[in-house]
């Protein structure tokens, strides 16, 4: 028996085959070789077309069924991760009105700022846990007030995971965790966020129904089954956004356990029972991939937009592909913790909401033409997003979770030593590096929603911790000078 999970990024699509008896991937993709385009029609925008995610989930499901091993015939059940916060719009005949405009455009944060107001802070934070801030629901206002005549043909407004299983199972359906991350749900009522919905003048049956995130809803229809090769009947068992997902891939699911990934965005990602918020929503809560009736389980996150996209911007763009990105990591670990005092401020992606949905740009400072080269960029630029991360830290820290222990996947920016390093001793904690995946999570979550998995022990049997990282005291004090100065630096450009 096998499972299948596609993790739907803002840089490519993954998909991955899992062995449910011995807990083995059978197989892996990724689609495209090259990041995925992020397009950005005027500054702060970021949008990108659904049907293109599509299209790179039938190239990757193409790869992995090519595998040996791979038996199409044994899928028990498919899952979906995805990047969070997007809003996709389909018509009655479910084709696209609009591109999706995507978890870091920043065109609605007036908006949700100016609902954050007028509902009252003390409403908001109450009944959503957020903001309504720079989330799904105020970029479906954004449309209603500027584009009426698309707004007037919406018949669904989606996530984009919730995109890719309509075009699988031809159902428009979403999870309770998705309409959370969208600032659609009402923690009080349990049920959808009413008032935020009237208003922002947008009628309830714009959004789908919802399950569980364990939950099977919806078949692989025949259709669908032809493009990617598969049997149709399927069923779609679990879908998450990347992070609760990612934190799912980890084993990461009851109160003090915390994940952190560094793909596009960073992000640490905290499990609590309680309903914790920050007073300024610099981090976020929403509902967690196994909360349940009873014994709830919230997400909180904090993110920061510029963390792979940046190294990818400074391979590509800076440095005109000379590099690889091990080449990269190899030079910026010949210069000394503070990277000899260059700076990098890695706010290049958006809005940063631990920012307080101001978006800053992204900095360089203290070159010295005499001193300098590339390799101190690098440097500074990987120290710069640990930093970064550390710097929201302490508003989870502030809320209080107790944080001492992280768990990452041995992917993207953590299988950088330099990153590693930084990363580890900056924020003080230990850090246990796996052997994990998004699109791995999300088959494993389609194992619980299908009921092929019976306990966390069996779903997580072939998870291995692959390394260790522990702060030592000489570290420590070094990252932490060098973080003070980031901060002094990063302080001088909120001023301005």
């Amino acid at each position: 028996m096998q499972l299948l999970g596609y993790d739907i990024g803002s840089s490519s699509i993954k998909a991955c085959l899992l062995d449910a008896t011995d807990g083995k991937i059978v197989a892996s993709a990724t689609s495209p070789d090259e990041e995925l385009d992020i397009n950005a029609p005027r500054p702060g925008w970021a949008e990108q077309d659904p049907q293109v995610w599509w299209h790179h989930l039938k190239a990757a499901t193409r790869q992995v069924l090519a595998a040996d091993g791979a038996a199409p015939g044994a899928i028990a059940g498919i899952g979906i991760a995805y990047q969070m916060h997007g809003l996709v719009l389909v018509d009655e005949q479910q084709q696209v009105l609009h591109p999706a405009i995507i978890w870091c455009d920043g065109r609605a944060v007036e908006i949700g700022s100016k609902a954050f107001d007028e509902l009252g802070q003390a409403y908001c934070l109450e009944h959503y846990l957020n903001s309504p801030g720079n989330f799904t629901a105020s970029k479906l206002r954004w449309i209603r007030e500027n584009k009426p005549e698309i707004f007037a043909k919406v018949h669904k407004a989606m996530l984009p995971g919730d995109y890719i299983a309509m075009k699988m199972s031809g159902e428009v359906r979403t999870s309770v965790s998705g309409l959370s991350e969208g600032i659609f749900w009402d923690y009080q009522s349990g049920g959808l966020a009413h008032k935020l919905l009237a208003h922002y003048g947008i009628p309830d049956e714009l959004l789908p129904e919802y399950d569980a995130n364990f939950a099977e809803s919806g078949t692989l229809m025949d259709e669908a089954a032809s493009e990617l090769g598969l049997k149709a009947g399927i069923p779609i068992g679990y879908r998450a956004g990347d992070q609760p997902n990612n934190a799912l891939s980890l084993n990461v699911m009851d109160p003090g356990e915390v994940a952190a990934t560094a793909g596009t965005s960073g992000v640490i990602y905290g499990v609590t029972d309680q309903p914790l918020y920050d007073d300024h929503s610099r981090v976020n809560t929403f509902v967690h991939v196994n909360s349940k009736e009873g014994k709830p389980r919230y997400g909180v996150l904090l993110c920061i937009n510029g963390t792979g996209i940046q190294n990818s911007w400074l391979k590509s763009k800076l440095f005109n592909d000379r590099h690889s990105y091990d080449e990269m990591n190899w030079h910026a670990g010949d210069i000394t913790i503070g990277s000899e005092d260059v700076i990098v401020l890695p706010f290049g992606n958006g809005p940063e909401r631990v920012l307080g949905n101001r978006d800053p740009g992204a900095v360089i400072k203290n070159i010295n033409f005499n001193r300098h080269g590339e390799a101190h960029v690098m440097r500074a630029a990987q120290e710069g997003i640990a930093f970064s991360l550390n710097y929201g830290l302490q508003v989870m820290k502030q809320m209080g979770m107790d944080i001492d222990t992280i768990r990452v996947g041995s992917d993207n920016m953590f299988q950088s030593p330099v990153f590693r390093e930084a990363f580890t001793n900056a924020t003080g904690t230990r850090v246990e590096l796996y052997n994990s995946n998004g699109a791995l999570g999300a088959a494993i979550g389609a194992g619980f929603g299908t009921g092929v998995f019976d306990s966390r022990e069996e779903a997580f049997q072939n998870l291995e911790q692959i390394a260790t990282l522990e702060p030592t005291a000489e570290k420590v004090e070094a990252y932490q000078q060098a973080y003070e100065r980031w901060e002094q630096e990063l302080n001088k450009e909120l001023d301005h």
